[in-house]
């Protein structure tokens, strides 16, 4: 039987990701040297996929670029992505963050969607502790189709926007707060208890799942 992956010996890259699932596969560095990033980014790029990485460092950013020329670093996000084929982007995601703080997590969020073909559009610091804030941009944001919304302390920012929308959102619990919020545990258990419908939680600091999510039902809701 024909293999599906490649074998790197230390890694197999799922190369039939894309015609399984519509997208390719995504490489998580942070436990990667940077040499074993190389070999991973230079198999795809042969085989003509788009490749991004998350959780990188700049130190392996620049390691990369000594071989990848177009290879682009958000630092915030830590997010690598080296195009071969420009993707179209269609429809809209909304992200939200409660804080300033939870930006890193929303860049993250926000270079998933746009490498996987949705439009983004970003309301940062709209947090509950000034809430005309986001009250200013609610007409804006329930123009998009998925909303994610990203939270530390009490995480209590994506239960208000649920309550005032119709389209889908997706929360993201941080690990911003002090010692009681144990790392992003509470705004997780507060998201996980919301009696807002509508409301879709994933794991804390997990930008990236939040961000494909929002770009697969973005994509349905296109027709994509």
């Amino acid at each position: 039987m024909e293999k599906k992956y490649t074998d790197l010996g230390f890694a197999k890259l799922d190369k039939d990701r894309v015609r399984r699932r519509g997208n390719s596969e995504a490489v998580f560095c942070e436990c990667k040297t940077s040499e074993q990033l190389v070999e991973i980014f230079k198999s795809f790029n042969a085989d003509g996929q788009n490749v991004i990485g998350t959780r990188a460092s700049k130190e392996q950013y620049e390691d990369l670029k000594k071989v990848f020329e177009n290879i682009k670093y958000n630092e915030k996000g830590r997010t690598l992505q080296l195009i071969v084929s420009p993707v179209e982007k269609v429809g809209e995601v909304a992200i939200c963050t409660g804080g300033t703080g939870d930006i890193p997590v929303a860049e993250e969020a926000a270079e998933v969607a746009e490498f996987y073909g949705s439009n983004v559009k970003k309301y940062y610091d709209i947090g509950v502790a000034g809430i005309h804030r986001l009250f200013d941009n609610i007409e804006e944001i329930k123009k998009a189709n998925v909303i994610i919304a990203v939270a530390g302390m009490e995480g209590a920012l994506g239960s208000i926007i649920t309550g005032m929308v119709d389209v889908p959102v997706i929360a993201v619990p941080t690990s911003v707060g002090y010692g009681s919020s144990f790392k992003g545990l509470s705004a997780l258990l507060t998201m996980l208890n919301s009696c807002a419908e509508g409301m879709t939680v994933v794991n804390i600091d997990n930008g990236f799942n939040a961000g494909y999510s929002a770009c697969q039902i973005n994509k349905k809701i296109c027709g994509c």
